[in-house]
């Protein structure tokens, strides 16, 4: 089972969700891309509940702060993962947004809060094996700094574009290797 982890203010909707959805989907393999709590431990928790029902063979995605997500749930679990443009330190960069955030999915907000950013300090780790890793980061990424990426994870199988965006413009063409990757 492949699982889309989604970034902040994002859901299991968003336009990369749906893409790597319809993708897996036509080969045959089980994906899921559930909306995600903003609330980091509740995020976390319904992830790691994932994890542990689901007897099969589990892959990860992670996209910006679903990257970061992503990074603490492979070492715990020892799995392989995929990142794209992943924050690599979202309790600094999210500070950033402390207060009404829009949701992504519809016009409604949330609170981010300074406890939200003590929740995010808890899942920072140290990559065990960064050969579980495929980091996929364009260097025109408007939000975050691919460098630091690149800093933690040099060692990981690393795709790096010029230009581009926070999104990932183009991930499509990378679906095949990202299953390759995989194993699938």
């Amino acid at each position: 089972m492949v699982i889309y982890i989604h970034g902040f203010s994002g859901s299991g909707e968003g336009v990369k969700a749906r893409a790597f959805r319809e993708y897996f989907k036509s080969e045959g393999d089980t994906f899921i891309a559930p909306s995600l709590s903003y609330i980091p431990d509740l995020a976390i928790k319904t992830l790691e509940e994932l994890i542990e029902s689901y007897n099969g063979n589990i892959k990860l995605i992670g996209s910006s702060l679903g990257g970061y997500y992503t990074i603490y749930l492979a070492n715990k679990y020892n799995l392989k993962a995929v990142l794209i443009n992943p924050s690599i330190h979202p309790y600094i960069t999210l500070k950033k947004v402390l207060g009404d955030a829009p949701s992504f999915y519809d016009e409604s907000s949330f609170t981010w809060m300074e406890s939200h950013i003590k929740m995010l300090k808890k899942y920072e780790t140290k990559v065990q094996s960064q050969t579980n890793f495929m980091l996929l980061v364009q260097k025109g990424d408007e939000i975050l700094e691919y460098k630091e990426a690149l800093d933690k994870l040099p060692d990981a199988n690393i795709v790096l574009e010029d230009g581009g965006s926070h999104s990932f413009d183009g991930i499509a063409k990378h679906f095949y290797r990202i299953r390759s990757f995989f194993g699938l």
